[in-house]
């Protein structure tokens, strides 16, 4: 590109930069840097020219062109010549000096433009500056800003010029008197400061390396003496932080002599800043600079100024700290910066003046107190090293403190000191038990709730700050090793430090491998002279029990387990080795699992293995009994902790069980009996589970030392002591006993079998039921307390299950079991059925499913009674509302329903056959058809499960039938659309689990799997599915999966049941039965033929009885279906129904119109049945001299009103325009033959007496009906003007009357000619053959219509004439006088018709025409079509912004249909991407996108589409609609921006900058916004 075009593209650009829309100006001033990017220094000249010219342009728009200047310079600058450079900083410092009065923006664009230029040109930036410092004259402001930002954009530029600049600037200070130039003159001082200590700190870099401080020192001291004695009084804020600022870094110039004088009046100067100012940062920075400055000459004032410095600075660091304050934050770090520097210079007097502090109650005194000395501590810590014992005694009552934020503040400094050995001191321990202390808090809450506005967060409590500061001491200080182990030992077993198990155990394991890589010496514990250590019993115990609830306290299971594993020399030599293999094991199964997926009894069972293992690999009854005294020991600490407890009695019956001692084992089960707090359940399980393990391998023992504890004083003084307080003791004893009764079901349930069957009914059961059983005066009563109930369930229930279990059970006569089962039974029945609030039901129904198998075998009925009792108990009960404890309620619901799955289940056992399956089912059946939904979902969950298990155990030893199939599918099929989801899902489980039935009894194996049936699981989504079309169409699903693997003899039997299913008091059952009908009807209908009959007349049946109204649209597809396989029996069998017809078949009747080919079927049947008997009947009246009476035959009056209600369809159209010469001539003429025609006797009398409700109320009289059907052909045949004809001149009257008969023949066929010309040639042919009929009233008929048909004109636009005079010819000898007489009068007669059109969108409609030819244009057209595409393809795009939607609507659907045309892959992607119908567009992103890709290599075979395009573009830049036209340039733009260079030639760039040039003056901002965006896109054609 030229200069020229350069110019033609920045001009216009720079015109508009006036645009009074600030979007528009934002948009050129984008424009101009992107010509800047590609051509700096053209753009530039452009810029300066253009402002050296427009002289007047106001500064608002000088500013937005020096913007666009400053922009490009940041990035090209070293692009310029010296020239140009010289040329852009004359412009700059005229522009920023124009005025003298300040204008912000304008003066500081300029001196932003001077800026850019001096970090490459900064002599001849300076020499320009320095020429506008005219001595005796104040500069400009804006060269005072524009010389302090030289110095921090370019230090070693502007340093070198420093003392000319001060020279020249000093001599003025003084003229300074408005506010404005003096924080002018502060703001170039202070950053004079700080690029010339830049400068001296990095000498090795300067371009002079010969400068020193000296050169600056004096000149900044007269500086200092102005800012300092006159500007600082000022009365504005403003002004004095401006002195400020820049005293702090002008501090360090001064000469030291001069310093050091002028601090006696300096810091008092800048302390009393504090007390005038709320945005205290700047003062402190300046502070800390200055005494930085001052120590830094080994000042002595600092002394005198000490006491007055840390008053005022501690005053600083106890203001509190708001986190939505920066300055506040930032004010705070220098301020602890100043403490640095006096830490460093006076140690002794500074911990003099804080450590007093601490003693403090107000809380931000103590804070801020504990602020410094943790920053002192860890700044200043070779000062400090001497004064740590003094540090550690003054946080004595720090330590005592309760408030959260100080505790923060402790355990800080505790984390300094820790790093800096203050905690190796005497003393050091007290914090290291602090920060354990601290850990053990409750992570929910603090101690004390922090105040409104100020509540921490949870990351930043004092808990979790002492965990982190906790172990990061213990692995990243290595000082503190020695210090902490094996001190943190002795926090593991105190209670109240549980809450800091979980760190203490990580820190102790990262230490303990420390010291063994240290070597065994080290780690290895001397108890001897550590008094004050955990046993390692005490410590195993410890560990292993708080394991069992792995992830409390943040996981401390893994972190104990880990410590317990590193400690194993410590515990015992022989551990090693198995603890290394079984730990990791632990870890990887806690791994796997979370805290809700946990299974908490498998997880102790691991433990116990564990324990168990451990006890084995010792096998030293010494450290066993130990060991089981340590755990004995540690029962109190637990008391709060019900299942930490209850694990622990297990340990303690895992160990005893170990131990060989049987003195030991029968004293610590004493005192456990002795000492155990009876009143908690979790108690008394726990102590059970005790003597349950311990009776493995002490049966003998447990069982004596139960009995021993009944009979023992103290059990007998207990409860001596509870019968002094009549009102409780009953309750307390029978505690005691639940808990008795507890172990002896526990020991049944461990101890060795072939132990137990012999001490079963002799001892357990014996002690058991004196226990549960109490005698007054004798007579035994029976307790009401539910948990003694429960444990003599449980009990029983476990002594069973001990009984089944044994190798001897078989052999074993059980003489209490009738009397356990109704025991069990009586339990059951007094169980309330309005709410579960015991697990009674449950345990009790357990017990009795052990006892199935037991011998002696109990009878059916008996048995039948626990099926009907156990079924009621819990099918009954009634929901529970969801609460506060839903949770244990649901889980304790469903165990109890279990509980009754397995007792069913093992009653299936005895009989595992078909008959068996159903005695089950018929218990369960009127549960399944409960009208509560509740109890059907308990009752098809408990049938799944058994049927599951009933095809799990399926053994066919021959291929026999599987008899009751379709009455089971029946039954469960139709529960798939239960009103309750849950019951869906197990309907069809079970309709899963009988087909695979099926398929066993057919003899496939029990692994096989039928394809069909396993897609049963894929739809149970879809019964979930809250839509009912899905669950409808599902259950359709499920009926067609039915029907494929239904045996043919079962399909009828199902049928039935289904049909009953029809009255299903649930509506979606009943509607889900009807579905499933028609699905057996469509699959297998074709094998139904003989049952039609019997089919039909059960659904008649059905449809009189149900009430819902789903059921008879459902009937009347049943009945389409049944047509569709077997017309001609549906039809006969409907036919059959009584006259006059009943509602519901009617509706049967119009259910055969569904369909157009089935309906032309129907229709035909019935015209034939309609013409198969004669119309009427003659019989001689009983008086003489009468005329006979005609009495209609039923057949085709039947016939006649089936037509009638198949006519009532819509649907039936097609069918009657099929067959509609056929329709109307049969009906005219059965009209003809029926008048005066009488019905049948019996029908006479059912029309005297009147109809029922249920029946039409249609008039049955014989020609009435045909009149009426005939209606309705030409109603459904689109000839609704005929009849409408007929009805205003009374047509259909006459027709009915043998008086008017010929005359309505007459109209009718007046109202065809006028209305149905086009249907008469076929309806004539059809007449044809009916002109000989053996009725003399048929063929007047015919005759009359012929005969009005000549009056009219259609006889000659049809070509009728001929057929019609041959017609009448032919019976101008006919018998009958009124045929001849009608000949005649239609050879008399002549007459005449009209048309309509359609109006569209033309545009809309063009545009969708355009879209839809591009699925045609192929072969020949192709390329021609192709061309028209790429020409229609930028219209298109432009008008995606048509302000008519319609239109714009079109345009998406024309692009997308051309995609695929345009042989562009990634174009037709991005507009499937983009423009599918409904989803918004991003048409700024879309365009990119699109012209991306028309410049992709993929588009050569167009060579000139860039061309074409943008000649497109160029004409709608005037288009009359604002969105267009500004799309217009916004097309351009990205045009240009994607072209290849071999496409340049094809841009006639000068028209193009001229349109667009015009468009920056359209009145639309968003017209010229884009116009500019284009212009500074078109440099890239350069």
């Amino acid at each position: 590109m030229t200069e020229s075009y350069m110019k033609k593209l920045s001009s216009p650009l720079l015109d508009a930069i006036t645009d009074k829309d600030p979007m528009v100006q934002e948009q050129v001033c984008s424009a101009l840097c992107s010509l800047g990017e590609v051509r700096p220094v053209e753009m530039l000249h452009a810029c300066e020219e253009y402002l050296r010219q427009h002289d007047k342009l106001a500064h608002p728009y000088r500013a937005a062109v020096l913007r666009a200047m400053e922009r490009v310079l940041s990035s090209r600058a070293s692009e310029l010549d010296k020239d140009t450079a010289s040329t852009i900083i004359l412009l700059a410092c005229s522009e920023m000096t124009k005025m003298k009065d300040l204008v912000g923006d304008w003066q500081q664009a300029a001196s932003g433009v001077l800026v850019a230029v001096g970090r490459q040109f900064i002599s001849k930036v300076m020499e320009e500056l320095l020429r506008r410092l005219q001595p005796g004259a104040l500069p400009h402001c804006a060269v005072l800003h524009t010389l302090a930002s030289l110095s921090v954009a370019n230090a070693f530029g502007v340093v070198p010029f420093l003392p000319s600049v001060l020279s020249s600037l000093l001599p003025v200070l003084g003229m300074a008197k408005q506010d404005t130039v003096r924080m002018a003159f502060c703001s170039a001082l202070q950053r004079f400061s700080e690029g010339a200590l830049e400068y001296l700190a990095n000498l090795d870099r300067a371009p002079d390396p010969t400068v020193r401080k000296d050169a600056f020192a004096t000149d900044i001291f007269s500086a200092y003496d102005v800012l300092f004695h006159h500007w600082l009084q000022s009365r504005e804020a403003k002004l004095r932080l401006a002195v400020v600022e820049a005293l702090g870094p002008m501090s360090h110039l001064l000469p030291s002599e001069r310093l050091e004088e002028q601090l006696p009046k300096l810091l008092p100067g800048i302390l009393a800043l504090y007390k005038k100012h709320s945005e205290t940062f700047y003062v402190s920075k300046s502070l800390g600079q200055i005494l930085e400055a001052a120590v830094s000459v080994g000042s002595r004032t600092l002394d005198t100024q000490l006491d007055a410095l840390l008053a005022a600075l501690h005053s600083q660091i106890c203001v509190p700290v708001e986190s939505s304050s920066p300055l506040v934050m930032s004010n705070q770090k220098e301020v602890l910066r100043c403490f640095t520097v006096l830490a460093c210079n006076s140690p002794d007097r500074l911990l003099a003046f804080l450590l007093p502090r601490l003693d403090s109650s107000n809380e931000r005194t103590r804070v801020g107190t504990l602020q410094v000395v943790r920053h002192v501590i860890n700044s200043a810590a070779a000062q400090m090293e001497d004064k740590k014992p003094f540090i550690l005694s003054s946080m004595r009552l720090p330590l005592l403190d309760t408030n959260s934020k100080v505790k923060r503040a402790v355990v800080q400094v505790i984390s300094a000191m820790a790093h800096h050995g203050y905690l190796e001191q005497p003393g050091g321990e007290a914090m290291i038990e602090y920060i354990v202390q601290q850990c053990a808090l409750p992570p929910e809450q603090e101690p004390e709730k922090p105040g409104p506005g100020s509540e921490d967060p949870k990351a930043d409590s004092v808990r979790a700050i002492s965990v982190r500061t906790l172990y990061l001491v213990s692995t990243t200080v290595d000082r503190m090793n020695h210090v902490l182990w094996p001190y943190l030992l002795q926090f593991l077993t105190p209670v109240r430090f549980t809450g800091a198990l979980t760190p203490l155990c990580r820190s102790l394991m990262h230490l303990a491998q420390k010291r063994q890589e240290a070597g065994a010496d080290t780690f290895l514990i001397q108890y001897d002279t550590h008094a004050s250590l955990p046993s390692p019993y005490a410590v195993t115990a410890r560990l292993l029990v708080v394991s069992s609830s792995p992830y409390l306290g943040d996981g401390r299971g893994v972190a104990a387990l880990r410590l317990l594993s590193v400690l194993h020399p410590n515990i015992h030599p022989l551990l090693g080795q198995h603890w290394e293999t079984t730990v990791p094991l632990l870890l990887g199964y806690l791994d796997e699992h979370t805290e809700e997926t946990l299974p908490q009894e498998e997880w102790e069972k691991r433990l116990l293995m564990f324990l168990q293992d451990t006890l084995a690999i010792v096998s030293d009854n010494a450290w066993i009994c130990q060991l089981s005294l340590e755990l004995c020991r540690q029962l109190p600490c637990y008391d709060g902790v019900p299942q930490e407890k209850n694990f622990l009695y297990k340990c303690i019956g895992t160990t005893l069980g170990a131990a060989s001692s049987k003195e030991v084992v029968r004293k610590h089960l004493q005192e456990l009996l002795e000492m155990a707090r009876y009143q908690e359940e979790a108690e008394r399980e726990g102590l059970a589970c005790c003597f349950g393990i311990c009776a493995i391998s002490h049966l003998e023992d447990t069982l004596a030392q139960l009995e021993d504890f009944v009979r023992s004083e103290v059990f007998r003084k207990s409860i001596g002591i509870l019968n002094i307080f009549k009102d409780r003791s009953e309750t307390e004893v029978e505690k005691v006993k639940s808990a008795l009764i507890l172990c002896y079901g526990h020991v049944a349930a461990r101890a060795p079998r072939e132990l137990v069957l012999a001490k079963v009914e002799s001892d357990i059961l014996r002690n058991i039921f004196q226990h549960f059983n109490t005698k007054v005066l004798g007579v035994k009563v029976e307790t009401k307390d539910p948990a003694l109930k429960l444990c003599l369930i449980q009990s029983v229930c476990m002594i069973s299950h001990a009984i089944c279990s044994s190798t001897q059970a078989g052999s074993f006569h059980f003489s209490r079991k009738a009397e356990l089962v109704a025991q069990m039974m009586e339990f059951i029945r007094a169980e309330p059925l309005d709410s579960l609030r015991t697990p009674i039901r449950k345990k009790a129904m357990l017990t009795c499913t052990y006892l199935v198998s037991v011998e002696p075998a109990l009878d059916k009925q008996a048995w039948a009674n626990v099926i009907h009792g156990c079924l009621h108990s819990v099918m009954a009960l009634l929901p529970e509302p969801k609460g506060e404890d839903g949770g244990c309620k649901e889980s304790l619901y469903l165990d109890t329903l279990h509980a009754l799955e397995d007792l069913l289940t093992s009653l299936l056992q005895q009989n595992m056959t078909p008959q068996g399956l159903q005695i089950m089912i018929e218990h369960l059946s009127p549960w399944i058809k409960s009208p509560r939904g509740h109890e059907r979902a308990r009752a098809l969950g408990v049938s799944a499960h058994l049927l599951r298990y009933f095809l799990e155990h399926l053994h066919v030893s021959a291929l026999v039938p599987f008899h009751n199939l379709g009455l089971l599918v029946g039954l469960f099929s139709p529960r798939c659309a239960d009103l309750w989801p849950a019951t869906r899902q197990e309907a069809m489980d079970c309709v899963h689990s009988l087909l695979y039935l099926q398929l066993g009894y057919e003899g496939f194996s029990r692994d096989y799997r039928d394809d069909v049936v396993e897609r049963l699981l894929s739809l149970k989504d879809g019964l979930a599915h809250p839509d009912p079309a899905i669950l409808f169409h599902t259950c359709h699903s499920v009926g067609q999966i039915i029907a494929r693997r239904l045996p043919p003899d079962q399909l009828i039997s199902l049928l039935l049941t289904m049909f009953e299913g029809l009255g299903d008091p649930d509506q979606n059952c009943s509607r889900a039965a009807t579905v499933m009908i028609n699905c057996l009807l469509q699959e297998r209908g074709g094998a139904l033929q003989e049952k039609v009959p019997e089919i039909m007349s059960m659904l008649r049946s059905k449809l009189q009885e149900a009430q819902g109204e789903h059921v008879l649209p459902a009937a009347q597809h049943s009945v389409y279906l049944l047509a569709t396989q077997h017309c001609a029996a549906v039809v006969s069998s409907l036919l059959g129904s009584p006259l006059p017809l009943d509602s519901h078949t009617c509706m049967l009747w119009r259910a055969l119109a569904a369909e157009p080919r089935l309906a032309t079927q129907v229709l035909g049947l019935l015209l034939e049945m309609m013409s198969r008997d004669v119309p009427f009947k003659e019989s001689r009246a009983f008086l003489l001299g009468r005329t006979p009476d005609r009495v209609a035959t039923l057949l085709p009056l039947s016939a006649t009103c089936a037509l009638f209600e198949v006519m009532s369809t819509p649907a039936v159209g097609p069918a009657v325009l099929e067959l509609y010469p056929q329709l109307f001539v049969a009906l005219l003429l059965r009209v003809s033959c029926t008048v005066g025609v009488q019905l049948p006797r019996n029908l006479q009398a059912q029309e005297r007496r009147g109809a029922s409700p249920a029946l039409a109320t249609r008039n049955l009289e014989p020609c009435s009906s045909a009149v009426d059907t005939l209606r309705a052909v030409l109603l459904r045949s689109g000839s609704e003007a005929v009849a409408q004809r007929m009805d205003q001149e009374g047509g259909w009257e006459l027709l009915r009357t043998s008086a008017g008969h010929e005359e309505g023949a007459t109209r009718l066929a007046r109202a065809m000619a006028e209305h149905a010309g086009p249907r008469l040639p076929l309806v004539l042919k059809e007449l044809a053959y009916t002109q000989s009929s053996a009725y003399e009233v048929q063929r007047v008929t015919t005759t009359a219509f012929l005969a009005e048909l000549l009056n009219s004109n259609v006889a000659n636009d049809l070509m009728l004439l001929d057929s019609l005079l041959e017609s009448l010819a032919a019976r101008q000898k006919d018998t009958c006088t009124s045929v001849r007489r009608l000949v005649l009068r239609g050879l008399a007669n002549l007459a005449s018709g009209s048309p309509d059109k359609e109006k569209m969108e033309f545009r809309t409609a063009s545009i969708r025409l355009f879209g839809h030819l591009n699925k045609v244009c192929h072969g020949d057209c192709e390329d021609v079509f192709l061309d028209q595409v790429m020409g229609g393809l930028a219209p298109l795009l432009l008008h995606l912004q048509d302000p008519q939607a319609a239109v714009a609507s079109a345009c998406r659907f024309a692009l997308l249909m051309c995609g695929p045309n345009l042989a562009c892959e990634e174009l037709s992607a991005a507009f499937q991407r983009h423009l599918q119908e409904g989803r918004a567009l991003h048409f700024g992103e879309f365009l990119n996108t699109t012209c991306k890709h028309l410049a992709s290599p993929q588009m050569h075979h167009f060579p000139d589409l860039l061309g074409r395009l943008l000649s497109t573009c160029l004409f709608y830049f005037k288009s009359s609609w604002e969105d267009v036209r500004a799309a217009a340039p916004l097309f351009t733009g990205f045009l240009v921006l994607h072209a290849e260079p071999r496409q340049q030639p094809q841009v006639e760039l000068d028209q193009l900058i001229s349109a667009l040039q015009i468009l920056l003056k359209d009145p639309a901002p968003e017209v010229r916004t884009r116009a500019a965006e284009a212009l500074g896109r078109l440099v890239k054609l350069a």
